[in-house]
Parts: structure tokens; sequence; C-alpha cells
């Protein structure tokens, strides 16, 4: 395998319990199990939401699990040669509860962040906040994954050029398959 198609396979490999993580809240939002928002639906000092009631801890904890059970499987498939050399983690010496949680955490977590910005600016929950809608995931998976593994240059710039592109198809994709009410 050349260093380039192995260097593709790790950055989409890597990201898979990101992007899953990312889109659960939406999955599960008919649950109604912690439906309770992350902010309390308390208003910053500018009278504003501070997240939204959007943000919720049903979220978080699916989007946390899911994360969690995703790396599960690819340290069940790290024993496979192949998975091997396309993992970015070594899961013999770091449990996948610990990527997963970070990676999981990491990714709401910087959503949460884009959401309090959006307040702050008027922006409603669901509209577009280009290029920060894109990248929140990204950063935040990005920032709690340095905790555990240091993230090469290459991987980052990676992830910030093809991120977009993907979060755009993936929303496409959820819209398409009536998930998602709008495509952005």
């Amino acid at each position: 395998m050349t260093s380039t198609i192995q260097f593709l396979l790790t950055c989409f490999y890597v990201i898979i319990p990101a992007a899953i993580a990312n889109m659960m809240p939406v999955f599960v939002r008919s649950i109604n199990f912690l439906n309770v928002s992350v902010d309390f639906d308390k208003k910053w000092f500018d009278n504003k939401p501070i997240f939204g009631n959007h943000k919720t801890y049903r979220g978080f904890f699916f989007g946390i699990i899911a994360a969690i059970l995703i790396t599960y499987i690819q340290s069940l498939l790290y024993k496979y040669p192949f998975f091997q050399q396309i993992s970015f983690f070594n899961y013999n010496e770091t449990s996948f509860l610990v990527i997963g949680f970070m990676i999981g955490f990491g990714v709401l977590f910087g959503d949460l962040i884009k959401s309090f910005f959006k307040r702050r600016t008027n922006i409603k929950p669901g509209d577009k906040f280009f290029p920060w809608d894109q990248l929140d995931l990204v950063i935040g998976a990005i920032i709690f994954i340095s905790f555990i593994q240091r993230i090469p240059w290459s991987m980052i710039l990676f992830y910030i050029i093809v991120g977009p592109a993907l979060h755009i198809f993936f929303n496409h994709l959820g819209y398409w398959l009536k998930i998602r009410e709008t495509k952005w």
C-alpha cells in the first residue's frame, strides 16, 4: 500500500467515530431520555440562550456512546494487519473507552462552542454558519484526540480542507434520507 493511500485511509478511518458521534443527536432526538438542555435554558449576559435548547444531554450521551462503540469495533479489528496499518491509535496501548470518549466528547464540545458563538451573532439553530458548521467537529475532535496522541500537521490540514466538504455531503445525505430538515 502506498504511503498516500495509507494516509488517506488512516484519515478517514480515524474520523469515523467522530462523524457518527456528530450525527447521533439527530438520530436520537425523538428519544425522551436526558432531554434536558445543556445550558438548562439559561441566558447569557446578553439575554440570549447560552447554547440553545436543542443542545441536550441526550445528544451528548448518545454521541459519546456511539463514538465508544465505533472505537470498540475498531479495537476488535486492530488484530488484523490491514486495520493495524490504517489505524491512528495503537489499541494495544490505549483503551478504546478512552479513545471513544475523547473523540465523542471533543466533537460535541466543538459543536457546543460553535453554538455559543451562533447565539451571540443571532444565527438561529440550523442556519448556516460557514465554515464553522463544518469545522466544529474537526477542531473539537483534534483538540481532544491530542490529549491522547500527537496528531501530525498533515492530518490536521487534511481535516481542515476535506472536513467541510464531507460535512456538507453528509448533511445533504441526511436531508435526502429525510433525517434532517435542511440540506445544510
